[in-house]
Parts: structure tokens; C-alpha cells; sequence
């Protein structure tokens, strides 16, 4: 039986070596992921731990690959909502690769693909991922491109 899965790809005009940098730096995570800070080294084995801005566990895992600057996988629970977390692990696969566009005129850029499986049962944990990825990966290749973010959260 296939399990849940969700596949967002995107181009993005860097290097595989900044893009890595950008997925693996907790100052620049902080910046594209909406002020989440991510405790681990990204070592294989290294326990990996995102907090929200308040210090509670947004998620916990652990590292299982670790190819720079071309593959990070991630074993990783959802910690913050009890029914998310009831449907355990999943696991998260970062690919990089440089990609030719219009080759005609030497574009080129980096594409990046995120692909998160759910290790068992069930659909909520796979929904709320392909709603927010999107937003992160969007921050992600606007911060490289640009040197500013598309999405922020505003204080209350």
C-alpha cells in the first residue's frame, strides 16, 4: 500500500552550496520558517528539534541522511498537535540538484524537492504539511533571491 505523501518542487536561482547552507544555518532558518528555531547539528544520527519563538516543541526527529549539498532526510513527529502527532513518524527527503533553464540564454538555477511521507496511517499530518511547506519554500527562494522573505508573522 502506498503511503501518504506530499511532493512540492521549486527553482530557485543560487548555488547547491547556498541552498544548502540556507537549509542547514538555524540564523536563516529562523528567517524563512516564521521565526522557528531548530536545535541539531545535522549530523546522521543527531536528534533534530524545531521550537516555535515561545520555546515549546513544534516537532521532534531525527537526522538519517546527511549528503551536502545534495540530500538531507529528516525522521520527523509533529509534537504539537496531539492528532497529528497520533499518526507518528514521517520522513522528509530534501534533493537538490542544479537544473538548466532556458539554456538558450544560460539560466540557470537550483531545484530543490521536498518530499515528506508518512511512515503509517492516516491523512492529517500529510494535509497540514502541503499547507505549509508551500509558505516556507515560498520564504526559502525569496530570502535567496531576493534577501527578503515573502511571508512574515505579524504580532498580535
Amino acid at each position: 500500500m502506498n503511503k501518504p505523501k506530499f511532493v512540492y518542487v521549486t527553482y530557485i536561482r543560487t548555488t547547491p552550496e547556498k541552498l544548502w547552507a540556507a537549509l542547514t544555518n538555524p540564523q536563516t532558518i529562523k528567517k524563512y520558517w516564521f521565526g522557528m528555531t531548530v536545535e541539531t547539528d545535522f549530523k546522521v544520527g543527531s536528534p533534530w528539534r524545531p521550537k516555535f519563538e515561545d520555546g515549546r516543541a513544534a516537532d521532534t526527529g531525527e537526522i538519517l541522511e546527511s549528503d551536502p549539498p545534495r540530500q538531507l532526510v529528516i525522521r520527523w513527529r509533529n509534537e504539537f498537535k496531539p492528532e497529528l502527532k497520533a499518526e507518528g513518524y514521517s520522513r522528509c527527503t530534501m534533493a537538490i540538484e542544479m537544473a538548466d533553464y532556458y539554456p538558450d540564454v544560460g539560466g540557470k538555477a537550483v531545484k530543490l524537492t521536498v518530499m515528506h511521507e508518512l511512515e503509517g496511517e492516516g491523512a492529517k499530518f500529510i494535509e497540514a504539511v502541503s499547507g505549509g511547506w508551500p509558505k516556507v519554500l515560498s520564504n526559502l527562494k525569496s530570502l535567496l533571491e531576493t534577501g527578503d522573505v515573502a511571508f512574515r508573522v505579524e504580532a498580535a
